[in-house]
């Protein structure tokens, strides 16, 4: 369902896009990749760019993430192909510098201490967060798949199998409220 229709007429100034994908490698490890782009919808002048026309990208920017089943980075990679200013490209090889982060509590702090500030770039950095969760959402499924194959083999061979251990992310939104209906249907069928 989409949002109201708004009641007021209005001009659309700007737009970021940003896509992220999950891949997994045929090596075992998984790349997320995240792509920003902002535009505006009229020209203005740039100190190092000139004119920038409607629909060019003032920002268009490249990240991925190599990650292990482990969530921890093996590489990190970003190009930025359209900035406001020509230095700004030079941030992205310190993006390198979160190879061996894990992915998990903490990731922002180390993200900000190895590329915040001067180190890095404001627009990459942001959709770091963002890409956490997308490796969350690409790697969880497929270590369960491999879980749940191995547990009915495991069935299938006739040994005694312990329930399936999956925690479950209370307190993070409504859905997974500790008293929630969605986390009685998952502590029902043993999936908490």
């Amino acid at each position: 369902m989409p949002l109201s229709k708004p009641e007021i007429l209005r001009t659309k100034l700007h737009r970021r896009q940003i896509t992220m994908d999950g891949w997994q490698r045929e090596d075992g490890l998984f790349d997320i990749e995240a792509h920003l782009v902002d535009t505006k919808s009229y020209p203005f002048e740039n100190m190092d760019r000139g004119t920038i026309a409607p629909g060019e990208p003032l920002h268009g920017m490249w990240v991925r993430l190599t990650v292990d089943e482990a969530m921890v980075i093996r590489a990190c990679e970003a190009v930025s192909d359209h900035t406001p200013y020509d230095i700004c490209p030079q941030a992205a090889p310190n993006f390198g510098a979160l190879a061996g982060v894990v992915i998990g509590p903490g990731f922002n702090r180390a993200v900000k201490e190895r590329v915040g500030g001067v180190m890095g770039c404001t627009h990459l950095r942001e959709v770091l967060a963002q890409m956490a969760t997308v490796a969350h959402q690409t790697i969880a499924p497929v270590r369960w798949r491999r879980a749940r194959l191995a547990r009915e083999a495991a069935i299938a061979a006739g040994e005694q199998v312990a329930p399936a251990p999956r925690s479950l992310p209370l307190g993070t939104c409504l859905a997974y409220a500790p008293d929630s209906p969605v986390v009685r249907r998952h502590l029902a069928t043993g999936n908490g």
